[in-house]
């Protein structure tokens, strides 16, 4: 207590706050990281996104959540690609990222559900509010050692010409990948490798990685009847909502986090609900 008497009581202890917050600032990653004990978590991730329903509206939604998603991995060092993209006249329909990293799955996982975006539309001339909606995927990289048992009965392999921006090699040949999981219904795809052998072999990475969390899902609901988060992606079932009108406010509903700053949420600032999301996760 002999330290704040004085009359410098006021400039020590702003000195000693802000040495405690960058010893708090320098130890929050080691912190995040005894969270992620998930049996995949290390592993990197593939992130896909799809807009709902709203035309120009919810394909706009679903670029500024591939940005924002963009934007994270660079702030963390991390290599992100895109995978396949189909774009329409308002941005993009869907988008499948790959972003690899230390603990990218255990970091993003949490980002699978519903994100729901309201806003003034650019789009109406009438300038009314407007609400969309985009589902996120979350899948991690699974070794190619994990056996996940393919028979060329189980799944329908289509080639079409690639389409949208891209290098010398897209709209020449029939090198884009589409795979069609009978059983499931799932759907991947891969026009980012310069050969069909290549998207070829992404794509099964993509269909072995949705089939492992598909089952391993399957597996949870049986033994979890009653669990507390909802593991499902469905409309109407939001994980998170971001409003530009009439005030600025992105809230997590699953966890309470929230923040007023949305222009650095859109622009990757995502940590906060990470590491909310990872302490629900833990005490659920």
């Amino acid at each position: 207590m002999e330290l704040y008497q004085g009359e410098d009581d006021e400039d020590l202890r702003a000195e000693l706050e802000g040495q405690i917050e960058k010893l708090d600032e320098k130890f929050k990653p080691l912190r995040l990281k005894t969270l992620l004990d998930g049996k995949n978590d290390k592993n990197n991730v593939f992130l896909t996104v799809h807009s709902g329903a709203g035309g120009n509206e919810a394909s706009d939604w679903t670029q500024m959540l591939m940005r924002m998603y963009t934007r994270w991995a660079e702030r963390h060092g991390f290599k992100c690609e895109v995978l396949d993209m189909q774009e329409d006249e308002g941005g993009v329909k869907s988008v499948s990222l790959k972003i690899s990293g230390p603990y990218a799955f255990g970091y993003l996982k949490g980002e699978a559900g519903v994100h729901r975006l309201v806003r003034i539309s650019p789009f109406d001339a009438a300038k009314r509010r407007h609400t969309s909606f985009a589902s996120v995927y979350a899948t991690p990289e699974v070794d190619d050692d994990i056996e996940i048992e393919l028979k060329p009965e189980d799944y329908r392999l289509d080639t079409y010409r690639a389409g949208g921006a891209g290098g010398q090699h897209v709209n020449k040949t029939d090198s884009a990948v589409r795979i069609t999981h009978y059983a499931t219904g799932i759907v991947v795809q891969c026009q980012n490798e310069r050969s069909q052998y290549m998207n070829k072999d992404v794509a099964f990475k993509m269909l072995r990685s949705r089939l492992y969390e598909y089952y391993q899902k399957k597996r949870e609901e049986e033994h979890q009847k009653d669990a507390i988060a909802k593991k499902d992606i469905s409309w109407g079932n939001q994980i998170r909502s971001y409003v530009f009108q009439p005030y600025t406010l992105v809230k997590d509903h699953r966890t309470g986090c929230q923040t007023g700053n949305i222009s650095a949420v859109m622009d990757g600032g995502i940590d906060d609900f990470i590491e909310s999301y990872l302490h629900f996760q833990k005490e659920a």
